[in-house]
């Protein structure tokens, strides 16, 4: 399968790469960039021979930024070429990287904000490199990623510390998301792909079935949150032909602070 927006690696031992290719844009992703990724995610779930597969962006600034601000039409969705009403099929990509039956590890090489913060808090692990940043930006910019993205980040890092991530859309160190257990380890970023590859070769060493087994069954326990997120994900498409919504794309596009005062009344 041929990529534009991702570059796809399957190694002899059966670890696959996957990385976000869009360094000039922080790794931010367009509905094609999603399409990509699912496809990617479904190549390595058909290959027998992969165990593990790694998720990471290119170059060392970022991780991945969420959905490109400036693809968004109008200050809304990201059009209509998509199935899902917001105009990208990111709900399909968190269901592939949940389901898919053998561990994902986020290797996180800089900022891991907004949409690109639920990627990773939805892969199996995380390995941040020292310099990483992770934070969330959709109240700031008129969104929102309801479901995993707020109801499973809960269960990572406790109630209050979810709310004060979407509320305040601060930024924290790598240090500070490895003491809340929302990264599993913080290394040098020169080690970080080399620690992600011993993570997954560790993996590799394991029964398969053990590994699908156990990862079905810590899914159990938040599958619930597949359904709260879809009802909310088609509440946002309506949310996203507000002018509400549109005062945060157009502020970021503009490069100004977003006036959402006028919205409270």
């Amino acid at each position: 399968m041929t990529y534009q927006d991702i570059v796809y690696d399957r190694d002899d031992t059966g670890i696959v790469t996957i990385t976000i290719n869009r360094p000039d844009k922080l790794n931010a992703f367009s509905a094609h960039t999603v399409d990509e990724l699912i496809g990617a995610f479904g190549e390595a779930w058909r290959d027998r021979g992969c165990g593990v597969v790694i998720l990471t962006g290119a170059g060392d600034r970022a991780f991945c930024v969420g959905g490109d601000q400036t693809a968004r039409e109008g200050g809304g969705g990201y059009g209509d070429t998509a199935k899902h009403d917001i105009g990208i099929d990111v709900e399909d990509l968190h269901t592939l990287i949940r389901d898919i039956p053998k561990p994902v590890i986020a290797a996180v090489n800089g900022y891991a904000i907004g949409g690109g913060h639920v990627l990773h808090v939805i892969c199996d692990l995380t390995i941040a490199a020292d310099h990483a940043r992770f934070g969330q930006v959709g109240p700031k910019v008129g969104s929102v990623d309801p479901g995993f993205g707020t109801a499973y980040l809960a269960r990572l890092v406790g109630q209050k510390k979810a709310r004060e991530i979407w509320y305040l859309c601060r930024q924290y160190s790598a240090e500070e998301a490895r003491e809340m257990g929302l990264v599993n380890t913080v290394v040098p970023k020169d080690q970080l792909m080399d620690e992600a590859r011993a993570w997954a070769t560790e993996i590799l060493a394991k029964s398969p079935t053990a590994i699908k087994l156990a990862k079905v069954s810590f899914n159990a326990e938040t599958e619930h949150i597949r359904g709260l997120g879809a009802m909310a994900m088609a509440g946002l498409s309506l949310y996203y032909d507000t002018e509400e919504s549109a005062e945060g794309t157009l502020a970021f596009q503009e490069k100004r602070a977003p006036d959402f005062n006028r919205f409270r009344k």
